[in-house]
């Protein structure tokens, strides 16, 4: 009975797995083709023909070097920000009593429950204050520091035991470099995780960069694609959005496979009582 439990689930698994995978494998594939080959019925899976143009025109015709630069710029400085700032934040929570400690904790778990579409207006308007509009700063200094890293960091932090930071204290070391030297390597499973989760989030943010971003310039992946998409070229552009969306996830799957092991583990994370 255990045996044909296992067998099923592994089997529905496969199945799931398969399911996903033929989108993405048909993705890469069709970057591959012209645009005869993509729109033949019935859809091939492997092309009869393979062909770089598309790659070739994405970066030589369409200049598709500088959005993916754009995207890393973004993407990097606000996770790394992120990670530091919520270690910081998460540390002070976890192992410091100060006063208001708890209701500013669960008034920091209450703004992860704003979306971002309910605060475009005053975040348009304080960023016009400040003449950013077009700027990098509109996109990256609203999002140094988010809610769900803090709380992620300090559900973490708070299972290390105090004894090894009083040892610390009690060998001369300040609270800084107790941050630095003591939590920041204990805590890796839980950097790991934030890091994907964070990268992730603003390589693929589109809608508040479309909103402040005005020049062509500073446009990123998902803007820049989705203007392929609606400047009504014609069918040959399909081939170079598939070309530029491949290109697109290859940096997302390379930091996953980097940092599973943290990010695996890091999933487990949050167990422990407020």
């Amino acid at each position: 009975m255990e045996k044909a439990k296992e067998f099923l689930i592994y089997l529905l698994l496969i199945i799931g797995l398969i399911i996903t995978m033929i989108p993405f494998l048909w993705m890469i594939s069709s970057s591959f083709k012209d645009v005869g080959e993509i729109f033949n019925y019935p859809p091939s899976l492997i092309p009869h023909i393979l062909k770089l143009s598309n790659y070739i025109y994405l970066f030589s015709e369409w200049g598709f070097l500088k959005p993916i630069l754009n995207s890393l710029f973004i993407a990097s400085t606000v996770t790394l920000s992120t990670i530091f700032l919520s270690a910081l934040g998460g540390f002070g929570f976890a192992k410091y009593n100060f006063k208001l400690r708890k209701p500013l904790f669960y008034i920091l778990i209450g703004s992860m429950m704003i979306p971002l579409q309910a605060l475009i207006i005053p975040l348009f308007i304080l960023m016009k204050t400040f003449n950013w509009l077009d700027s990098y700063y509109a996109v990256i200094i609203p999002f140094l520091v988010n809610g769900f890293g803090v709380f992620l960091m300090r559900q973490y932090i708070v299972t290390i035991p105090s004894s090894i930071l009083e040892a610390a204290r009690i060998d001369g070391c300040s609270e800084f470099r107790i941050f630095l030297q003591i939590i920041l390597p204990l805590i890796r499973p839980a950097l790991g995780a934030l890091t994907i989760f964070s990268f992730m989030a603003m390589w693929n943010s589109f809608l508040w960069p479309l909103i402040v971003f005005q020049s062509s310039s500073k446009y990123t992946i998902p803007i820049f694609l989705s203007n392929l998409v609606s400047g009504y070229r014609g069918n040959e552009v399909y081939g170079v959005i598939l070309a530029g969306s491949v290109v697109a996830v290859i940096p997302i799957i390379a930091l996953f496979l980097a940092m599973q092991k943290q990010f695996l583990s890091g999933l487990t994370l949050g167990a422990t009582k407020m």
